[in-house]
């Protein structure tokens, strides 16, 4: 529900908008322990106070700059604090690897704000908070029968923050967890407490949003009812069919992920969550390839504690790769993310594989994924289905930025899409060809945040120029 009490009037000539309201509250979700955040632990949360703060992202490799860092526990107490700062923005789980939450000015952790888990039936939405991360989502509606179209790899993200930069599950026809978004409620830069609908203009280039337009307190998602899905691992499968017929191998299930280095004869592990209906299949298989052990036996695959395999389990626990009340393996990492037209896709990975041997020695491991198309100004995915390149790397930062500014360089030219969240070097001037709504992002956020409130170095550096 908005919040009609503190909700100030603000009129569609002043946010080129319609303000509405009406969400239906269903429920709330008493928050629990179980579910960690990351980065979050007692280590790295500094009080706030003047001087630069001691927050730093999970891998601890960006250390914020903000002078301080507020905890509000209302809205209204958020309200009054957008409205008095002159610099400000949000900062989730921290599982971002650069700039994209920090701020000149003052951070805001929004994990203290009321939980909400407000189910629409009629409708098949939920509202949920803006401290919600997607486990706590994904087990609530489970347990009440409903379900999102796809997770995060890693369900202890925050929702809100990884649709703002554009973060993605798999699967040829699912789209990205931003294309679930229906509706958005933000605090704007007077503090105004604004809903925003999908439908409602400028919407599209909202979602991707990057907190460029405010500090958002809660997002609608679209949900559908549950589902069953098995996860099962095949090995031996050689580089050959990758290069030569991706598209068979990302179509071979509901959501597909590719496990591998790049030197290799043989990919390393296929992943292929499976919808189950009526009890079938009772069995998964794939031409060419061998069942697998769980992953995660070598030392250079264990990146995450992982769900379970060769089981059927509620969606809800088969399409994250991890548990959710735990870390997900060792922060000692570097993450860096490329997502291609699908039609781009097999000729990325032979260059790749021609700098398999240099780029090895540095990396834990690269999963390869495909998303829908769909029409988000800053999506991965606008206007073309994708296919996403994810490189988890050993945390050895002067290798590792070599090796990613010579990544992009090569793959920009072939469509690749930087994400948002993971290690990034190219310029607002070499995103705009691969962004056709960047001018118009500008546009409405400069529309949102005139004197830019929400900007900081890392919008400054890739996104306004």
């Amino acid at each position: 529900m908005v919040h009609e009490s503190v909700q100030r009037a603000v009129s569609p000539q002043q946010l080129s908008i319609p303000p509405r309201n009406g969400i239906r509250a269903i429920g709330h979700l008493k928050r629990g322990a179980k579910f960690r955040l990351l980065g979050t632990g007692p280590e790295r949360i500094a009080k706030d106070g003047r001087g630069v703060v001691n927050e730093r992202n999970w891998p601890g490799t960006h250390r914020f700059a903000a002078s301080g860092i507020h905890r509000p526990r209302t809205i209204d107490d958020l309200r009054r604090l957008v409205a008095k700062a002159e610099k400000i923005h949000a900062v989730g789980a921290r599982h971002s690897f650069n700039g994209v939450a920090d701020s000149p000015g003052a951070l805001v952790d929004l994990a203290g704000l009321p939980p909400r888990c407000e189910i629409d039936a009629a409708r098949r939405t939920v509202t949920v908070d803006a401290g919600a991360c997607y486990g706590r989502v994904a087990a609530e509606l489970q347990a009440r029968g409903w379900a999102l179209h796809n997770m995060a790899s890693l369900p202890q993200v925050t929702v809100i923050g990884a649709v703002a930069t554009g973060t993605h599950g798999s699967g040829d026809g699912n789209g990205t967890l931003s294309s679930a978004v229906a509706g958005l409620e933000v605090v704007t830069a007077a503090g105004d407490l604004v809903t925003m609908r999908r439908g409602d203009a400028g919407f599209d280039g909202m979602v991707v949003g990057l907190g460029a337009f405010g500090i958002v307190t809660a997002v609608t998602l679209d949900i559908r009812p549950s589902f069953l899905v098995r996860q099962d691992a095949f090995a031996g499968l050689p580089w050959s069919a990758a290069l030569t017929d991706l598209g068979r191998i990302m179509a071979a299930a509901y959501s597909v992920s590719i496990m591998t280095k790049w030197s290799g004869p043989t990919l390393g592990r296929l992943w292929l969550k499976t919808l189950v209906v009526d009890g079938m299949p009772e069995a998964v298989s794939y031409p060419g390839a061998h069942p697998a052990p769980t992953v995660g036996e070598r030392a250079d695959e264990a990146v995450f504690r992982r769900t379970v395999f060769g089981t059927v389990g509620p969606w809800s626990e088969r399409l994250p790769h991890c548990i959710p009340d735990e870390e997900p393996g060792h922060p000692d990492q570097i993450q860096s993310e490329y997502m291609l037209p699908r039609g781009q896709a097999m000729k990325a990975l032979a260059l790749l594989r021609d700098m398999g041997t240099r780029i090895d020695p540095h990396l834990r491991v690269t999963e390869i994924r495909s998303m829908a198309a769909d029409a988000l100004w800053l999506s991965p995915a606008y206007g073309h289905d994708a296919v996403a390149l994810h490189f988890t790397w050993l945390k050895e930062p002067e290798p590792v930025a070599k090796l990613t500014a010579e990544i992009e360089e090569m793959l920009l030219p072939l469509g690749a899409r930087p994400h948002w969240g993971k290690l990034m070097h190219a310029s607002a001037a070499q995103l705009a060809p691969l962004y056709p709504r960047l001018a118009a992002f500008r546009e409405l956020s400069t529309a949102w945040d005139p004197a830019g409130k929400f900007r900081n170095d890392f919008l400054d550096r890739h996104v306004f120029g």
